[in-house]
């Protein structure tokens, strides 16, 4: 009898390579994976001593995952490349974790927590909105929100190119109508910029404190913290 243990081949893939099990099924349906030299299937289980790779290269295996709270601050961006002259996020981390994958990005004016992991599953359950993970802003904006204005963007939502933008608005004071703490679900492109600008707002300052269940807490402007997920 055959006691080795084994896993699901999509399973395996995403654990080591950082990707979704979905991503992983789909390197497997275009017969990108091999199992020891033979091409790996949909559904098929692999074991500790079955050589698996994707598109010619042998997966490395590793013991665990790794997860990083990093505050990025402004003029950085969320990229693996420089955009110009201005430099990256992986710019503030050490060697090796520039292999770790952003998890919700931030715009180059924008500064706060950023997360990066090597973990597909986590990061799809943290971006996609079915999960509903709340992220936290807090916004300056060039004049004061009318009250009409911020009824339509909590009550009734911006409709932009990209679909409608509804956000949950909070005064940061009791007489501050320019400075405003924003919840909101989902994460498009510049989705609270653009939201603002169709109303004629400008945001001067952008600064996330929250994403789902990590704050910033006391991490200062460019540092980082290893956070311990079970």
């Amino acid at each position: 009898m055959n006691d080795e243990k084994t896993e699901r081949l999509n399973k395996y893939i995403a654990y080591h390579l950082g990707i979704s099990r979905r991503e992983a099924d789909s390197y497997i349906s275009k017969g990108a994976v091999s199992i020891n030299g033979d091409t790996g299937q949909l559904g098929a289980r692999v074991g500790e001593k079955d050589l698996v790779a994707v598109n010619g290269a042998t997966i490395i295996k590793k013991s665990s995952y790794t997860y990083i709270a990093l505050h990025k601050p402004i003029g950085y961006v969320c990229s693996r490349k420089p955009q110009g002259d201005n430099p990256t996020a992986y710019d503030l981390l050490p060697p090796e974790f520039h292999d770790l994958k952003l998890v919700g990005r931030l715009d180059k004016d924008s500064s706060g927590i950023i997360l990066l992991t090597d973990d597909g599953t986590f990061s799809h359950h943290m971006t996609h909105p079915s999960y509903h993970k709340t992220k936290t802003y807090l916004i300056s904006l060039d004049r004061e929100l009318e009250p009409l204005h911020q009824q339509m963007i909590s009550d009734y939502g911006i409709q932009l190119d990209d679909g409608p933008s509804k956000l949950r608005l909070t005064r940061q004071g009791e007489s501050n109508r320019k400075e405003w703490i924003i919840e909101m679900h989902e994460g498009r492109n510049r989705q609270i910029r653009r939201t603002f600008a169709a109303l004629g707002y400008t945001v001067v300052s952008l600064h996330r404190t929250q994403f789902g269940d990590y704050s910033l807490g006391d991490i200062k402007p460019g540092s980082w913290k290893e956070l311990h997920i079970s």
